[in-house]
C-alpha cells in the first residue's frame, strides 16, 4: 500500500502537526480540513491562516483517515512543506505576486504525470514509470501556486468505476467504508470527502469524475470536449475523454476550471479561447430545465428517484421551469459504447495480456478481452450511433437550457467492487451516454443521501460547449441545499 510505504514520513507528519493541535481543538482542525479553497485563499490573504498550517491539518487528518480510506497512492509531503513555506512567505512579504491558487493543496490523480516522479496508473506493470513531462493540467495548477501534496489511487489504467488494484489495495468511501468511493477518480473523491485535500484532479472517459463525485457528495465537472488539455494524443483525440476539476463546492470547481481550461500546444484538440467563469452567477428564474429520470432505458433505484425528484422541486422553488421529457434513447446504446471502449481502450490494454496477464486486475483483463472481440465495423457503427442519439437531445436543448438526470442508477457498490466491472458501467452508470455526446458539458452535484449513508447525485447536462450554464445551475442549487457544509465523521 502507498501509505505503508510512507510510514516513516507519516510519523514525521503526525509529529509536525502537534503545533496546530495545540492551537486548535480537534473540531477546529476538522474545520480547517473542510475549508473551501476559495475561503482558504481569503484567509491566507488576510493572514488569518498560513498555508503551512493548512497543510499540517491535512496531514494530521490523513494520519487518522488513510489507514482506512487509502485515498493516496503516494504522498509528496516533503515537497509540499517546502512549497507551503514559500507560499507563506509570499503572503507575508509580497502578497500581490501570489498566484490564483497560491498555497492551496491539490491531490493529483495517479495517471497524470509529473516530470521526474513515478506515475503508476494503479498497475504493477507501470509501478516504476518515471514521468518525462508534467501533464498540462498539473502544470497549470503548479504555475498558479497550487501545492501537490499527494497522488490519488485509481483502478488499474483507470478502467473501472470502483477503486481497487493489486498495487495499492482497496480505496473506501469516507461516508461508509464498506462501500466504494467510485472510480476511476476514486482516490481524488475519497480525499476530498475525507478532508485531506482542498481540490483534486480527475479524468472522465465514461463517468470517472461524475461517478465518484456522486458517491462521495462532491461536485465534479466533465467539461466540454477540448476545454481542458490532455498530454497523450491517443486520449486527447478520443472524444470520449475529458479532464476536469473535482471539489466540495461549485465555486471551488469553477475556480479550478478557470485555471486548467484553455488551449495548450501539447494538445491538438484543445479549444480556444480560454473560458473565463465569473465569480458570481445570475439567478435561474425562468430558465427551462428538462428532466429525464431514466434516460429511456436505465433501471433506477427508488432512493435515487426520490432524491432526484426532490432536487427538481428545489429547482422550481428557485424559479426554474422543470418539465419531464422522453429522450427516446434505448438500451442499444450500450452496444455502441461497448464497441468504442473495447476498440480503443480495451485493445490498448490488451497489448499486455500475453506477457503480463497474471499481474493484471480482473476488470482490466475483462476490458482487454472485450476489446479483442470488437470488430472494426462495430467501432465505426458506434460513431454513427452517437450522432443519431444526439438528435432527440439536441432538439430538446433548442428549447430547454439544460437537462437533469441522476448520475447513477444505484446507491453504491461494495468497496471490493464487482467482478463484471464493464457491465457495472453499462447498467448502473448514467454517465457514459454523455461521453458519447462529448461536446455537452456535465456537472454532477449532490442530490441527497441513501439509506446506506452514501450521497446520491444528479447530472446537469448543458448545450454543446455551454459550460457556464451548468455551473450557474449548480451554484444556485448549492445555495439552496448547502451540501458543502456536510462531511463524514471519521
Amino acid at each position: 500500500m502507498g501509505w505503508q510505504r510512507s510510514a516513516i514520513r507519516l510519523y514525521a507528519a503526525t509529529t509536525r502537526a502537534v503545533r496546530i493541535v495545540v492551537k486548535h481543538s480537534s473540531s477546529d482542525n476538522d474545520e480547517l480540513c473542510f475549508l473551501g479553497a476559495s475561503e482558504a485563499l481569503s484567509l491566507f490573504k488576510s493572514r488569518e491562516l498560513s498555508p503551512v498550517e493548512l497543510l499540517d491539518a491535512y496531514i494530521a487528518k490523513a494520519a487518522v483517515s488513510e489507514p482506512t480510506i487509502n485515498a493516496f497512492s503516494a504522498d509528496r509531503f516533503e515537497q509540499a512543506w517546502e512549497s507551503a513555506r514559500e507560499a507563506e512567505n509570499i503572503y507575508i512579504n509580497n502578497p500581490d505576486s501570489a498566484g490564483s491558487l497560491c498555497g492551496i493543496c491539490v491531490a493529483v490523480k495517479d495517471e497524470m504525470t509529473i516530470e521526474g516522479e513515478i506515475t503508476s496508473e494503479g498497475s504493477l506493470l507501470s509501478k516504476d514509470n518515471i514521468g518525462t513531462s508534467t501533464h498540462p493540467m498539473v502544470e497549470r495548477l503548479l504555475s498558479a501556486g497550487a501545492i501537490v501534496h499527494a497522488r490519488t489511487t485509481v483502478p488499474e489504467f483507470s478502467s473501472a468505476v470502483f477503486t481497487r488494484n493489486k498495487l495499492n489495495g482497496v480505496t473506501t468511501n469516507p461516508w461508509n467504508t464498506d462501500y466504494s468511493p467510485g472510480g476511476s477518480s476514486g482516490g481524488s473523491a475519497a480525499s476530498l470527502a475525507a478532508g485531506t485535500s482542498a481540490l483534486a484532479t480527475g479524468s472522465d472517459i465514461a463517468g470517472s469524475i461524475r461517478v465518484p463525485a456522486s458517491l462521495c457528495g462532491l461536485v465534479g465537472l466533465k467539461p466540454s470536449y477540448g476545454r481542458v488539455p490532455e498530454s497523450d494524443p491517443f486520449y486527447s483525440l478520443d472524444t470520449y475523454n475529458h479532464n476536469g476539476p473535482m471539489a466540495r463546492s461549485v465555486e471551488d470547481c469553477a475556480l479550478m476550471f478557470n485555471i486548467i481550461n484553455g488551449p495548450h500546444p501539447a494538445d491538438l484538440a484543445s479549444i480556444r479561447p480560454k473560458l473565463e467563469v465569473p465569480a458570481e452567477f445570475d439567478d435561474i428564474k425562468g430558465i427551462r430545465i428538462a428532466c429525464s429520470m431514466n434516460l429511456g432505458f436505465f433501471d433506477i433505484d427508488e432512493e435515487v428517484f426520490a432524491n432526484t425528484f426532490s432536487l427538481c422541486e428545489t429547482l422550481k422553488t428557485l424559479g426554474a421551469i422543470v418539465e419531464d421529457i422522453d429522450i427516446s434513447w434505448d438500451a442499444r446504446l450500450r452496444d455502441a459504447a461497448r464497441a468504442h471502449f473495447g476498440f480503443r481502450m480495451g485493445r490498448d490494454i490488451a497489448k499486455n495480456l500475453s506477457s503480463h496477464r497474471s499481474e493484471m486486475n480482473d476488470y482490466c483483463i475483462e476490458l482487454a478481452e472485450i476489446g479483442l472481440s470488437v470488430e472494426p465495423e462495430n467501432y465505426l457503427d458506434s460513431i454513427s450511433r452517437a450522432g443519431q442519439m444526439y438528435k432527440p437531445l439536441g432538439s430538446s436543448l433548442e428549447y430547454y437550457d439544460a437537462l437533469i438526470c441522476p448520475t447513477l442508477a444505484t446507491t453504491g457498490w461494495p468497496a471490493s467492487g464487482k467482478p463484471a466491472a464493464f457491465e457495472l458501467i453499462m447498467q448502473e452508470c448514467m454517465t457514459w451516454p454523455f461521453n458519447m455526446l462529448s461536446r455537452c458539458p456535465v456537472l454532477s452535484v449532490p442530490s441527497g443521501f441513501a439509506s446506506n449513508g452514501l450521497p446520491t447525485g444528479v447530472q446537469i447536462v448543458g448545450k454543446s460547449y455551454d459550460d457556464l450554464s451548468v455551473l450557474r445551475i449548480g451554484a444556485k442549487l448549492q445555495s439552496a441545499l448547502q451540501w458543502q457544509k456536510r462531511h463524514p465523521q471519521l
